[in-house]
């Protein structure tokens, strides 16, 4: 971890002096890019903080598979620079664009969600090589570096991904990218859940090149990528049909972005009060989660559940935990249960003494990711 001097960037020493001043008066401020995934953890609290002010593409080296960008920096402006190296982000962040928000970099990461090919291509956290924080004590700290053999403070840059803005304001990050694969196709399957499942596990310990997965309402949809040679014997060998580009690519996308028609039907199903969505992690062999009813949709070759139900909270991580997992309150009008699972003492301990070391006043994002923290 190294001190970084803000005063020679007039943005980040304007935001410096926000956080100095709130600190001194006990304030509390509520990070927010586009505003795109405030509905995801805890009510929001505090005053808005705006990361956009902090925008751009800092470095980018196409040879070495790194980039250095602002937090800021919308998504599609990111991709859109890789894309015309021919390279990408391959855990496909959700962008979440509704209602003009777009998805920011710091938001990603601050998020740590994932899209599709998250069980095979690895999560947000796995590509986040360093980062520069401004803590809630004031302070600029730069943690990791720009290349995958400069180790120096990269856990506690990893550890960001997921935080939810407690500890501080993501300034920058850089990110390892990937080239775009050779060859992609998609292969669409009627089969149920437990079949699909049994499918899923069967081909998960096989050298094939899968990259995402999806069962929703008696369909299996499965994506190969990688070399052309490889993707061509994979598809003579599982069969299934085959589904057109166009087709394919617009249903990856949907899915990623969270839009497509489960999303529309869990979207219109919480907004009128009816059912809850959870976002269950569990083993990749975990068994259909039956009793728990309603709409589910299993992605990452059975290790995300999403459920859109109207069951018990309690019923719902009690499933969870019987299966070897854990439930999430995604999205719901009334979140009085808890978005995240509870900590043990241990990790809930670990937690309180983080928030402590990086913003001890509790400034930034006081409760998004737990009431205590």
């Amino acid at each position: 971890m190294t001190d970084t001097p803000g005063a020679q960037d007039p943005v980040l020493a304007r935001l410096i002096d926000q956080v100095q001043t709130a600190r001194a008066a006990k304030g509390t401020f509520e990070i927010r890019g586009h505003g795109s995934k405030r509905f995801y953890g805890e009510a929001p609290r505090g005053e808005a903080l705006d990361t956009r002010v902090l925008a751009g593409i800092s470095s980018y080296e196409p040879t070495e598979l790194v980039v250095t960008v602002r937090a800021g920096t919308p998504l599609e402006e990111l991709e859109a620079a890789l894309a015309e190296k021919g390279q990408y982000l391959p855990f496909e962040p959700p962008r979440f664009q509704v209602d003009g928000g777009r998805g920011t970099v710091g938001g990603m990461v601050a998020a740590g969600l994932a899209g599709p090919a998250r069980a095979t291509a690895g999560a947000v956290r796995d590509y986040v090589l360093g980062a520069t924080l401004l803590s809630g004590k004031a302070e600029v700290v730069s943690f990791g570096g720009q290349v995958m053999k400069n180790v120096a403070g990269y856990d506690v840059a990893r550890m960001l991904a997921g935080s939810l803005g407690i500890l501080g304001l993501i300034c920058e990050v850089s990110l390892k990218v990937l080239p775009v694969p050779v060859a992609t196709r998609t292969l669409r399957f009627q089969l149920d859940q437990e079949t699909a499942l049994r499918h899923l596990n069967m081909w998960g310990g096989q050298p094939l090149p899968l990259n995402a997965s999806a069962w929703w309402n008696g369909t299996l949809v499965l994506r190969l990528s990688g070399a052309r040679a490889a993707v061509d014997s994979a598809c003579a060998r599982l069969g299934g049909e085959v589904v057109d580009e166009e087709s394919a690519a617009a249903f990856w996308l949907g899915l990623r972005d969270q839009r497509d028609d489960f999303f529309q039907l869990a979207a219109t199903s919480v907004a009128q009060g009816e059912r809850t969505l959870w976002r269950l992690s569990v083993p990749q062999t975990a068994a259909p989660l039956a009793d728990l009813g309603g709409h589910q949709l299993v992605e990452w070759g059975g290790a995300q559940r999403w459920v859109l139900t109207d069951r018990d909270p309690v019923q719902v991580r009690q499933a969870a935990q019987r299966a070897g997992g854990h439930a999430v309150l995604y999205a719901a009008k009334d979140k009085r249960v808890g978005v995240f699972a509870p900590l043990s003492p241990p990790l809930a301990r670990i937690h309180r003494q983080l928030k402590a070391a990086f913003d001890p006043d509790r400034v930034f994002n006081p409760g998004r990711l737990y009431p205590d923290l």
